[in-house]
């Protein structure tokens, strides 16, 4: 049995600590009025020529960005906005441009630490719920090789259930707390015909896109998941003291099926909880891209604890034959990941329709460095490290491939929410860290903890021996 280190659960609770004492202060040192905003943009312009070209640059795009932002929705200005500008220009003043500006960066700022803290809870719950779908693969496929690390991915996958509800948590209280930070969508004025904010595009997407049917549908998508992981896990566990093979088959038939169930609420999940940050935008490709970030994710994290248990004593039969087939399928996700994310890129470009075309616009102009830094780190790099077949079968490089390969597809969920709810004006700093710090924390916990509760090996597994004995 695995026990769960003082050392390693102090470093988790730590993290949880710090993370929530960021968070915190990220929410915090987000809420300023108009006043302030306008005091910090003057007093960052007067900081050096980098901050004036800054601040002037953003002035002279006024006109650009609020275009785009209308097209996100960043611009609809809380009711406390118009509140904040009369004063300065007067009740039926036309805003100007310094106006705009102003507000631009306020809206900004204050949906920023929602944003960041709703891109490292997906990004973690997504790495769990990869990780169930594909131990589904490893049962509906009766695959040898696999069974000396199911244990491992049933640890990893009791982080679904708690990261899947924080996330529709945080979706949903961005509405209810917040004022619509992440998903504009939400303002019921943009469905209101008589409102100044009413959006025909929006309004024509209501019966899908309404608060209550969101939320439905999360806890429906999310308690299949459960119900999944609940059943397989327990015939698992019961499996270890039978006499036949009736726990296996149960799986077996239950996998089969979750998998048909998976690919659908994958998709639609996907459309709800990312994709429709950008109301006006869609892609037919955006529920397989994705699913092919969340495989190499959760992937990526099945090698890395297993190795770590493995230096530590633990799963004393896995050998380099496991890590080289884990980083194999690292690499062939990637690849896969590539794909998925050049042909949608491709087509959007080729075809150069408005409305589409202004999602990879807004990024390419705004996002350059971790757009560009994303393709690097989720292409390039594991194409250079993974391809040779020896290096797959060392642990620490599989480490070293691993960690640049989750920080990419962090990178990439940051680039699928943050141009759509804090525009321009993005940074990684205290909100983006101490956000991160604090799941990580919460994930190391909850699934080191999972994997204290049954033996590592599943002994009765009818495959075990034919893993045990793989090579490669």
């Amino acid at each position: 049995m695995y026990t769960f280190s003082s050392k390693l659960k102090s470093v988790a609770i730590g993290l949880m600590i710090i993370g929530a004492i960021g968070v915190a202060y990220g929410f915090f040192s987000s809420h300023k009025d108009f006043a302030q905003v306008e005091e910090m943009l003057a007093s960052e312009s007067h900081h050096g020529d980098g901050h004036g070209e800054t601040a002037n640059h953003h002035e002279a795009e006024a006109d650009d960005s609020h275009a785009v932002d209308h097209a996100q929705g960043t611009e609809h200005a809380h009711d406390e906005v118009t509140h904040a500008v009369a004063p300065v220009h007067g009740e039926h003043a036309e805003v100007d441009e310094h106006t705009k500006h102003v507000n631009h960066v306020m809206h900004a700022m204050h949906n920023r630490p929602w944003s960041a803290l709703y891109v490292a809870a997906f990004f973690f719950f997504m790495i769990a719920l990869g990780v169930l779908a594909f131990y589904a693969v490893q049962y509906a496929a009766q695959a040898g090789w696999s069974p000396l690390l199911l244990r491992v991915m049933e640890g990893i996958t009791a982080y679904m259930l708690p990261g899947a509800l924080i996330v529709l948590g945080i979706a949903a209280l961005s509405h209810y707390v917040g004022h619509n930070n992440i998903f504009v969508w939400m303002n019921p004025d943009m469905v209101d015909p008589s409102s100044e904010h009413y959006d025909k595009l929006v309004a024509g997407k209501k019966g899908w896109l309404n608060v209550g049917m969101f939320i439905l549908r999360g806890l429906i998508f999310i308690g299949g998941w459960f119900l999944y992981r609940y059943f397989s896990r327990k015939f698992s566990i019961a499996q270890d003291k039978a006499n036949d093979d009736k726990n296996f088959k149960k799986t077996f038939r239950i996998s089969a099926a979750f998998l048909v169930f998976f690919l659908y609420t994958e998709s639609m999940m996907s459309w709800d909880w990312i994709m429709s940050v950008d109301p006006h935008w869609f892609s037919t490709l955006f529920g397989w891209y994705v699913l092919a970030g969340m495989m190499v994710c959760g992937i990526t994290v099945i090698s890395m604890i297993t190795i770590y248990l493995k230096s530590k004593g633990y799963l004393p039969r896995v050998n380099d034959s496991h890590i080289h087939d884990l980083a194999k399928f690292m690499f062939a996700f990637s690849i896969f990941w590539t794909y998925l994310w050049f042909s949608q890129f491709m087509l959007i470009w080729y075809s150069n329709i408005p409305e589409e075309v202004t999602y990879f616009v807004t990024r390419f102009q705004d996002y350059q460095l971790p757009f560009l830094g994303m393709v690097a780190m989720n292409f390039v790099f594991p194409l250079l490290v993974l391809m040779n077949s020896d290096y797959k079968r060392i642990p620490w490089f599989v480490i070293m491939a691993g960690i640049v390969i989750l920080c990419g597809h962090y990178i990439d969920i940051f680039n699928m929410i943050m141009p759509a709810t804090v525009g321009d004006q993005w940074s990684i700093g205290i909100p983006e860290i101490f956000s991160m710090l604090f799941f990580a924390g919460l994930f190391i916990f909850i699934v080191f903890t999972a994997l204290t509760k049954a033996p590592l090996t599943p002994e009765r597994n009818p495959f075990l021996k034919e893993s045990e004995h793989f090579h490669y």
